[in-house]
């Protein structure tokens, strides 16, 4: 027993010193959206380690605020929505990573712009946009014909330091 606790001492201190460590990796400036055109891309902004990571996103023509994020590994596009409660997914981005919810598991009434539709309720592990990574967040499945675009909602942003509007860019800090 004693030897059981011990090795489950060690692996909880090997488990903490990598999650350290990946932190550290991904506060590194990096792009938030890919491809070559960079102009009008999301960028990483880190003044000084005790600040917090930020990332600012820029209006793009249509005046939305889109960039792109990574949840389970996988490249996703977001378009951010303040207006919206959790993380939207289209069926498609969703099945990407795994989820692929059962018709049953539609059971949550969503009221969007385009009229009250159903939703299945999902939970992600982990999302991460531009080095801001955030943890255990609730979002919904869409059908494809419900959603267009992916929306980073208040799910995620909620969990940050600070988001707000500033100098035509969205600023979000962590």
């Amino acid at each position: 027993m004693r030897n059981l606790l011990i090795v489950a001492a060690v692996l909880v201190g090997a488990g903490s010193w990598l999650a350290q460590t990946a932190d550290k990796m991904t506060a590194s400036p990096a792009r938030a959206t890919s491809g070559s055109n960079m102009a009008g891309s999301a960028r990483v902004e880190n003044p000084a380690p005790a600040a917090g990571r930020t990332l600012s996103i820029p209006r793009d023509a249509r005046g939305h605020f889109q960039t792109e994020g990574r949840i389970e590994g996988q490249r996703i596009s977001f378009m951010v929505d303040t207006g919206a409660s959790v993380i939207a997914l289209s069926e498609k981005s969703a099945a990407r990573f795994g989820l692929r919810p059962q018709r049953g598991d539609y059971n949550a009434t969503v009221s969007t712009a385009n009229g009250t539709i159903k939703a299945a309720r999902t939970r992600l592990a982990m999302v991460e946009l531009g080095g801001l990574v955030v943890r255990d967040v609730d979002a919904m499945v869409l059908p494809d014909e419900a959603l267009s675009e992916n929306l980073l909602g208040l799910s995620f942003l909620s969990k940050l330091k600070r988001f707000e509007y500033a100098g035509g860019r969205l600023v979000l800090e962590q």
